[in-house]
């Protein structure tokens, strides 16, 4: 049934793994390595059953190889699973295991943090493999200390096209008294409703985890809503900074934003949503597009870059952006269709030959 599946796009590779003595079940997909060796979150969600997590996976790791190529780094696509409850069933030795397996692949991935793991995790599983990134300690993109955690720059670089795609529909340059919901305020969606809220937004914040919603209630004087509200409420922009699909047939005739701007992976359940979107006059940004602060970050963290390099870097998402949204408006057809053609042109025209420079990735661990 795997080459059947309907989230199957000619994956390169695909490997299950089983340690009974610790409980790990995870999955390792690798979409495409055009571009360079696959780079990718390991992700550890309590999924309700395997094919939910084989979907998942198979979805991640495609849209990582869009996400590189539309952000120009030589870097493939891949992500990992990890099935399970990360508050409850998580221990430092599956975490080892997990790194066996991954060194086992022989760097054809290179694991990240991603949701359900942190960078301690991360540098557990490199007890055992070279093949893990995002863990360096040295001077984050703002100047800060940065133990490797890409999420500050995920989180900025969502800010800056969540800023784009104001300035694109509604015609405005400051975020003074802008309406946002956000659907996730972990580690991303936190960093995020801060950016907004310096900037003089009014927020409204769900999380599944209460102490998540109390810290920006109490710290950023959020306003709390329902599971069942947040992607719903009368706002100007909506950001899904948790699990993806949430845009389907159900949720996107219920919206009453005008832009969709979210950290979260594979918003879309299913491309047609793309046009369903567009249908409807809500300006999309596309997730791959503007989530892609991270993967950057990640990148540089082996080159030696300065933090001005990286954060000129993830300043690029808005003109990407706005690239998408004009293009998208001079041809009529959806933003998602320009991102993903974008991205194809990308990554299909990188031959192996033009990646033979030094790979800034090839002394992880």
């Amino acid at each position: 049934m795997l080459f059947s599946h309907p989230e199957f796009d000619n994956h390169e590779h695909l490997s299950f793994f089983c340690d009974p003595e610790t409980g790990l079940k995870a999955i390792v997909a690798i979409h495409n390595t055009s571009r360079g060796p696959a780079l990718g979150g390991c992700r550890m969600f309590p999924y309700t059953s395997d094919e939910e997590a084989l979907r998942d996976v198979l979805r991640l790791s495609r849209g990582m190889t869009y996400k590189s190529a539309l952000a120009n780094l030589d870097l493939g696509g891949g992500k990992s699973v990890i099935i399970g409850d990360p508050r409850k069933h998580k221990t430092e030795a599956m975490m080892e295991a997990m790194g066996r397996h991954l060194e086992s692949l022989g760097g054809q991935y290179i694991a990240a943090e991603d949701s359900g793991t942190s960078v301690p995790d991360l540098k557990v599983m490199g007890r055992h493999t070279r093949y893990v990134a995002g863990i360096a300690s040295r001077t984050g993109f703002d100047g800060n200390p940065s133990n490797g955690d890409p999420s500050p720059a995920t989180a900025y670089g969502t800010f800056i096209g969540l800023k784009a795609a104001v300035k694109h529909k509604l015609g405005r340059n400051d975020l003074k008294g802008l309406k946002v919901a956000i659907q996730g305020i972990g580690n991303v969606g936190f960093r995020l409703a801060k950016h907004l809220a310096e900037a003089g937004a009014e927020l409204w914040v769900y999380d599944i985890h209460e102490d998540n919603m109390r810290r920006a209630v109490d710290q950023l004087g959020a306003r709390p809503a329902s599971a069942e509200d947040i992607l719903f409420l009368p706002v100007d922009v909506v950001a899904p900074c948790a699990m993806g699909a949430v845009l389907n047939d159900n949720s996107i005739p219920q919206l009453q934003a005008g832009i969709i701007a979210g950290a979260a992976n594979n918003l879309l359940e299913h491309p047609e949503h793309d046009a369903m979107l567009r249908d409807r006059g809500i300006l999309y940004a596309p997730d791959f597009a503007i989530n892609a602060g991270g993967i950057i970050d990640v990148f540089y963290e082996r080159t030696g870059a300065t933090p001005e390099t990286v954060r000129a870097h993830v300043d690029t998402i808005g003109d990407t952006l706005t690239e998408i949204f004009n293009r998208s408006d001079r041809s009529g057809r959806p933003t998602g269709e320009i991102a993903n053609e974008l991205a194809e042109e990308r990554f299909q025209k990188h031959t192996a030959g033009a990646g033979l420079a030094p790979d800034p990735l090839a002394r992880v661990g």
